[in-house]
């Protein structure tokens, strides 16, 4: 059997994940029992588990505005994180699995292919892409560029203004644990839409709203996918 380690066990993505398996062992440990900012803790518990695989979905998050305010943060976790993340697997010799972020794309146009070129829309974005720098140097590995939401929308209001390809986090467990034999890089994503009409679909008392002039830089205006590569490599 497959032995994978997720890091960000606390995280609501690693609980999914672990809840959807039906195939491999893994393991979810908590930063007390693997700390992404020391590196010779992240040798340490790949050596104890002798996994075969890492994800890595450790990283700061949300709310996006934290990666302007807390900078040496943001770059701590998801840029000098992942690249301990990258230095272990690679002297381990094991296959990394990286979380990237729709937001790594410019935000403007959107149907974003994985070839298209690279402008983060925020902070969050340029500190995951600077993930996606250390991983992409080592050959095995994949970057899996996600654009995902809550199950329950997490908002009274939702913006009509504001097209993107979300995703039911719980979806995005299933599809990542049918994808850890790939290579490379993929978008996952849902349906392009507007924010308002993917959360009404699960919500009909949820309200329109439109995004601020002084908050389109957090988010961009269409950060939707092109998930014809998906489509390609998984029956979705």
């Amino acid at each position: 059997m497959k032995k994978i380690l997720i890091s960000g066990g606390d995280g609501e993505l690693a609980k999914l994940i672990l809840k959807h398996n039906t195939q491999f062992r893994i393991f979810t440990p908590a930063k007390r029992e693997m700390d992404i900012t020391k590196l010779e803790s992240i040798i340490k518990f790949i050596k104890k588990t002798k996994v075969n695989c890492m994800i890595h979905a450790a990283a700061l998050t949300k709310p996006m505005s934290q990666h302007e305010a807390k900078i040496q943060e943001s770059i701590k976790i998801n840029i000098i994180g992942t690249s301990n993340v990258v230095i272990a697997c690679s002297l381990l010799k094991i296959k990394i699995i990286y979380i990237s972020t729709n937001f790594v794309y410019p935000g403007i146009k959107g149907n974003y292919k994985e070839t298209d070129y690279l402008m983060p829309v925020n902070s969050y974005g340029w500190s995951k892409l600077g993930g996606e720098c250390a991983v992409k140097l080592y050959k095995n590995s994949l970057i899996l560029r996600i654009c995902m939401t809550e199950d329950i929308y997490p908002h009274n209001i939702a913006y009509t203004n504001y097209i993107t390809s979300f995703l039911k986090k719980s979806d995005a467990a299933k599809i990542i644990l049918k994808l850890i034999d790939k290579k490379g890089i993929i978008n996952i994503g849902g349906k392009k839409s507007s924010a308002y009409n993917f959360a009404k679909k699960y919500n009909k008392e949820i309200k329109k709203g439109i995004i601020p002039k002084n908050k389109r830089y957090l988010m961009g205006h269409n950060t939707s996918l092109n998930i014809k590569k998906l489509k390609s490599v998984y029956h979705y």
